[in-house]
C-alpha cells in the first residue's frame, strides 16, 4: 500500500511516540502530560503556531502552506478510559485504573506524524489546523472546543477525523455519507411509591412491581412506535431498589441508554418514555419522574466531504481497501459536534483482528499509524493544492 515514503521513514519514531503515550493515560480534560508531549513534538517539527489551554488541555497547531488559501482542520482525541489494563505489555499503563483502551494514543500519533510531514514539505496552499482534543470519553471535549471558538478563531473551512477499528481488515478505510455513529442519551427514572412490610403488600404502593412494568413497556417503543427500517436502541442497564427480603421499599431507580440517528426519533423516544413512566406508575398508584439527558449528537458525515475522503483513502490504500458505504454504528463519538459546526467527514481505519476497544486487553496496532498519517496528509494536499502544481 502506498504509504507516503517520508512518513514510512519515521514510522519507528511514531511507534515510540505512541507507546510512550500509552504509558501515561489521562482522563477527560486532565490531559496535561499528554498535551505537553504533543506540544514538545510540535515545537520540534517547527509548526508556525501552537495554541494551548483550549478546553483545559486541548491544543491547536497551525501550519502555513504556500500562498493564500482556506484552512482545513484535522482532529485527534487524546484521552483514555478509567480501566485497569490487562495486556501485560512492556509499555502498559503506569497508572492503575487508567488505560488507553480506545486507541486515542494512536490517533494522537497519527496526527503528530502528519504534522511532522506537513511542516517539512508544506506542499499545500492555505493553512492546516491540527486539533488535539481532550475528553472524548465523556465530557464532550469536542463541544467545548467548538464553544470556545476554534472554528471561527482559526477560520476552519472543513474538518476530518478518524478512529481505529478492530475487526475491520488492517489498513482498510470505512466510512459512509450521512449518520455514521449514533447519538448517545441517558435516561433516569425515579419511581416513588410507599413502602411497607413485605407480608402486607396491600398497604403499600409497590415501586418494585411498577419499575418492572416500566422497563417492559419501554421496550415496546422501538417495536411499536418506530418504522422497522429506522434504527433505535433502548437498553435498560440498571435497576436499583430495596434493602432486605421482607421490606417493600419506597423508591426504585431505573437507568439506561438510548441510541438514535435523527432528532425526530430522539424526540419520539423522549415523549413516549415520559408517557410510559407516568402512566404505568399511575396504574400502580404511585409516581415516576423521568430525567432524560441528551448526550453526544449523532456523527453525521457531509456527502461532498465524504466523497472526497473516499477518494483520498483510495489514493492511500487502493480501491479494494476502501468501504464507502459501511453500516452505521450505534456507538457514539463527540466529533459529531465538530461536524455540526463545519462540513467534514469521519472515517474508520481497520486495525485487524484482536480485542475490541473498551476492553482491558485492547492495544492499538502501530502498523496502521503511518496509514492514518498518510490519509491526513493527502487530504490536505488534495483539498488545498499549491497553485500551478
Amino acid at each position: 500500500m502506498p504509504i507516503i515514503n517520508r512518513i514510512a521513514d519515521f514510522a519507528t519514531d511514531m511507534t515510540e511516540w505512541r507507546r510512550h503515550l500509552h504509558t501515561i493515560p489521562e482522563l477527560q480534560f486532565d490531559c496535561h502530560e499528554t498535551a505537553a508531549f504533543v506540544v514538545a513534538r510540535l515545537k520540534e517539527f517547527g509548526v508556525d503556531e501552537i495554541h494551548e489551554g483550549i478546553a483545559t488541555t486541548g491544543v491547536v497547531a497551525i501550519i502555513n502552506g504556500q500562498g493564500d488559501g482556506p484552512t482545513i482542520g484535522l482532529r485527534a482525541d487524546m484521552d483514555a478510559l478509567p480501566m485497569t489494563e490487562e495486556t501485560g505489555l512492556p509499555y502498559a499503563s503506569k497508572t492503575p485504573g487508567k488505560m488507553h483502551a480506545c486507541g486515542h494514543d494512536g490517533h494522537t500519533t497519527m496526527l503528530l506524524g502528519a504534522a511532522r510531514y506537513l511542516a517539512e514539505t508544506r506542499n499545500f496552499a492555505g493553512r492546516v489546523a491540527l486539533i488535539f482534543q481532550p475528553a472524548e470519553e465523556g465530557g464532550g471535549g469536542g463541544e467545548v472546543m467548538c464553544q470556545e471558538g476554534i472554528m471561527d478563531r482559526f477560520d476552519v473551512r472543513e474538518v476530518y477525523g478518524m478512529h481505529n477499528a478492530p475487526g475491520i481488515p488492517e489498513g482498510t478505510f470505512a466510512t459512509r455519507p450521512g449518520p455514521i455513529m449514533a447519538a448517545a442519551d441517558t435516561f433516569h427514572i425515579h419511581v416513588k411509591g410507599r413502602g411497607g412490610h413485605g407480608a402486607r403488600p396491600h398497604e403499600t404502593a409497590d415501586p418494585v412491581v411498577a419499575a418492572c412494568g416500566i422497563v417492559q413497556a419501554i421496550q415496546t417503543i422501538s417495536s411499536r412506535n418506530l418504522d422497522p427500517e429506522q434504527q433505535l436502541v433502548i437498553s435498560t442497564t440498571q435497576i436499583h431498589t430495596g434493602t432486605i427480603d421482607n421490606v417493600i421499599p419506597d423508591t426504585a431507580y431505573i437507568n439506561g441508554t438510548v441510541r438514535t440517528f435523527s432528532k425526530e426519533v430522539q424526540a419520539m423516544v423522549m415523549r413516549r418514555m415520559q408517557q410510559i413512566a407516568t402512566n404505568v406508575a399511575a396504574g400502580y398508584d404511585l409516581e415516576a419522574e423521568l430525567v432524560y439527558d441528551m448526550g453526544y449528537p449523532p456523527t453525521v458525515n457531509h456527502p461532498d466531504q465524504t466523497d472526497f475522503a473516499v477518494e483520498v483513502a483510495r489514493d492511500v490504500v487502493g480501491e479494494a481497501a476502501v468501504m464507502p458505504d459501511m453500516p452505521a454504528i450505534m456507538g457514539a463519538e463527540d466529533f459529531g459536534y465538530m461536524l455540526e459546526a463545519r462540513p467534514g467527514a469521519y472515517l474508520m481505519l481497520g486495525q485487524g483482528e484482536g480485542p475490541s476497544v473498551h476492553n482491558t486487553k485492547y492495544n492499538f496496532n502501530d502498523d496502521i499509524a503511518p496509514i492514518g498519517a498518510s490519509f491526513f496528509v493527502r487530504a490536505v494536499e488534495r483539498s488545498q493544492p499549491v497553485a500551478g502544481k
